[in-house]
Order: structure tokens, then sequence, then C-alpha cells
């Protein structure tokens, strides 16, 4: 498909943050941009500040009679839109140009000098460390997640090299051929997808034989390449690492060269093998070490990614997209690191009924790791419930005599009765709504006592 000859692109699941970010790529590109989806969002919000036209009711009669043109139009769908969705049939119907997300990426990005960042865990974190080294060379970046540098998830460049997060959800990362590409992870997931874990290692498998030049892994990875880990033997090495006023410092040995005190402001070990993983990307590619260390040192991190929503002495309430056991894991590991003394309360949202049944053990054992538990019903995002499993069998599971379930309406109060000094709150449903409210809530309520 020719882009020049699209006039029009209209997106179903526009608020979606892949999704947005390839939406305010086509404004950029002077395209008329619609779309529809399903509920407002400060997403949808700032997209519409750009002029994009969008609607929350699925109904044929809602899509701009403009983009009715199939001749001038591309359509581009999330697969978190249900087959039955109306406009979604109308478009297939009546042989429009229907493309899914990772198609258009992989299109759009077929004739540049591609980076791509790949993984179950810690990607978008990696994409967006990346991408904030890679401006120096004009790069343009697609995250998952919103840049706390620059309040966005494209970081606009120029369309010579580009920055790709590149996402195992419905194996869509095997549309993307990229120059140079990093597995930051491997765990089991998506298993509402794959069925069994090593049909998920397999998809990364068949991604890692699409890498033309430099595949990098984390150490322990069963693929083939350079590998990255921290104070363990490895081709890019971080070691003397050391925390000071809140910050990390540590040392890098790459295979040819070494550099010292590196400063990065992210919490948890997590975090450094992500500012490993894109240093060795930015550095194979041709950054030169010195360089990647001051984009390091002023990197402020990626939102709902350990996000202070407040702290002070006496109150720390964190925001964390975390949905998976080995990242409410990293988080509680990074929180204790900081806080080693304080009474740590976790109050997660499950998403997705498959993902809460196929890994509620490990949800259970991850959870337990926290001095008190409040657990809030599952959010179902694109699944019907499953019989049986819902947050009361979850809960039952969870070995820590401080549990409770809570729901929304009283979240605020089981918050505040908590004697906790350091809230978590994770998960990656409508928590991420739900917590600004509760932060100005919270500061409202306490005025003198945080």
């Amino acid at each position: 498909m020719n882009i020049n000859s699209i006039y029009n692109v209209f997106f179903l699941g526009i608020g979606g943050i892949g999704m947005s970010a390839i939406a305010r790529y086509f404004v950029a590109l002077g395209k008329n941009v619609a779309g529809y989806d399903k509920t407002p969002s400060l997403i949808t919000s700032d997209l519409e500040i750009l002029g994009v036209e969008i609607h929350f009711e699925d109904d044929i009669k809602n899509i701009p009679i403009s983009y009715l043109n199939k001749e001038k139009t591309l359509v581009i769908f999330t697969p978190a839109i249900p087959k039955n969705h109306s406009e979604l049939a109308y478009f297939k119907e009546n042989n429009f140009n229907v493309l899914k997300r990772a198609q258009v990426l992989g299109m759009i990005s077929k004739n540049t000098f591609c980076l791509a960042v790949a993984g179950t865990h810690g990607k978008t974190t990696t994409s967006a460390i990346l991408g904030h080294i890679m401006k120096s060379v004009h790069a343009t970046s697609f995250l998952g997640g919103i840049s706390e540098n620059y309040n966005s998830n494209l970081l606009l460049g120029e369309d010579k090299i580009w920055v790709v997060e590149a996402d195992e959800f419905d194996q869509s990362f095997l549309q993307l051929h990229p120059n140079i590409a990093c597995i930051t992870s491997m765990d089991a997931d998506h298993l509402d997808i794959y069925k069994e874990a090593t049909a998920l290692e397999e998809s990364f498998i068949a991604f890692s034989k699409q890498v033309s030049e430099t595949l990098i892994i984390a150490k322990g990875l069963p693929i083939k390449g350079l590998t990255y880990a921290v104070n363990e033997t490895a081709d890019y090495m971080a070691f003397n690492m050391k925390i000071d006023s809140g910050k990390y410092i540590f040392d890098v040995k790459t295979p040819i060269s070494a550099i010292k005190n590196i400063e990065f402001h992210l919490p948890g070990k997590h975090n450094v093998m992500n500012a490993l993983a894109a240093l060795a990307m930015a550095n194979v590619y041709g950054i030169s070490l010195e360089e990647i260390k001051k984009s390091l040192a002023t990197f402020k991190g990626v939102k709902r990614r350990f996000t202070y929503k407040i702290k002070t002495p006496n109150f720390v309430l964190i925001d964390d997209y975390a949905h998976h056991p080995t990242e409410i894991s990293a988080v509680e590991n990074a929180i204790r690191e900081i806080y080693p003394s304080e009474k740590v309360l976790v109050v997660f949202q499950p998403h997705l009924f498959s993902r809460t049944k196929d890994f509620a053990e490990d949800f259970a054992a991850s959870l337990s790791k926290f001095d008190e538990v409040l657990l809030l019903d599952i959010y179902a995002a694109r699944e019907l419930p499953i019989k049986g499993i819902d947050a009361t069998w979850l809960l039952n599971k969870i070995e820590n005599k401080n549990k409770k379930l809570t729901r929304k309406k009283t979240l605020l109060k089981d918050i505040q009765q908590s004697s906790a000094k350091v809230v978590a709150m994770l998960g990656a449903g409508d928590i991420g709504v739900m917590i600004s409210d509760i932060t100005n809530q919270i500061l409202k309520s306490s005025k003198n006592e945080i």
C-alpha cells in the first residue's frame, strides 16, 4: 500500500496506547484521522486537541462521511476490538483496506533502520529509554507508554531510524523485520492466545530469526545473541552497582570497552536491566558510551511504571502497570530496596479472567510478599467471565492474613484505614484511571498528615 495515496485513516480502538502513537504519526503526516474507542480517556482527549474526531458508541452512523470513500481510507484496528463490532464488520464487508495495528507498523517501518524491543516484561520502559537515547540521531520512536520526558508515546524525528516496541500479543511482532532487536524476557503470558508457554517461546524464536543484523538478549534466554546482565558475566554487563540519594550508580563493560559511574534514576534492579538493554542497542547502532551515559542520567521514566503520585516523608503512593506476577514481584523488590523498614500495602486489580486463572498460584505468591493486600474485582477487558474464577477465588490463595476484597466505591476508605506508609496501586485495567481520583482525595482529606 502506498501511504501517499491514503487521505483518511480511521482507527478502531484509537485510545489504545499503541494505536494512539500511530494515530499521532498520521496526524503529523498531514492525514485526516478519526476513530472509535469504547470510553473517553486522557489519550483520546489529547488526540481530539490535535483535531482527531473520535466517537464512543459503536454505530456505523457515527463514521464521518468522508471516511466512507474506500479508495482513500485506511482502516486500522486493534485485536482488542470484538469480532462482532458493527463498524469493523462494515469496513470488512465493504472491502475497505482494513489492517491490524501491527501490520501497519510493519508496513511503515519497512524502509527504515529499525530498532525493536521485544519481551513479556520491560519492553515499554526499555523502548522509552532507547527512544530518549536515539533522539540525538533524530530517530522516531513508537512507545507502549507515555514518556515522562516528552509527555507522549510518539517521539517524532525523521523517517530514517525508528525505535518500535515489538508486541508479542497475537504474534504482532512477526510483522516486523528489525535491523537491531532486543528480547528482555520470555515468561509465559497471553496463554489465552498461545495456549501453551512453548508456543509463546516458539513465537519469540521466530521473531529472532527476522532480525537482519544484531540480536541482543537478557542472559539466560534460550536464543543466541549478544547477552546483557547485571552482576553476571555477559557481553554487556552492569556491575559495581550502588544506590546514592535514590539513584543508581553503576559501571558497564561492553565487548570492546567500559564506562564508569553511569547514573540512572529509576528504582529496581529490573530497571537497571532495562537501561542496560537500551544501552547495548544504542551502542551496537553506533552511539558512544559517553553520549548514552548523558541520556541515561536525564531519563525521567514512563507514566504508570513506578510513578510516584504522592511522595512525602509521611506517605508514598505509587502507580504501576504491573499485571503479571513477575512484574508485581519486581515492584515489591524495588519498594523494599528504597523503603526497607516501611509497611507496604498493595492494591491490585487483576487483568483478564484467563490470566488470573493461568497464573493464580504465582499471583498469590507475589502478592503475599506485601505486608497488606487489597484486591479489586477482575478487569475483564476483552473477555467474558470464566465460571469459578473471580477475586474471592484468588484472595483465598494469598497466604497473607492482612488481606481483603475491596470495591471501587470503598477503596479510598480501605486505603485510609491502613497504617501502611507506602501504597502501591498495580494493574493494567481501569485502576490506572482510578488512581488520579484516589490521589486527589487523599491529598484533599489528609493535608496536615502527609
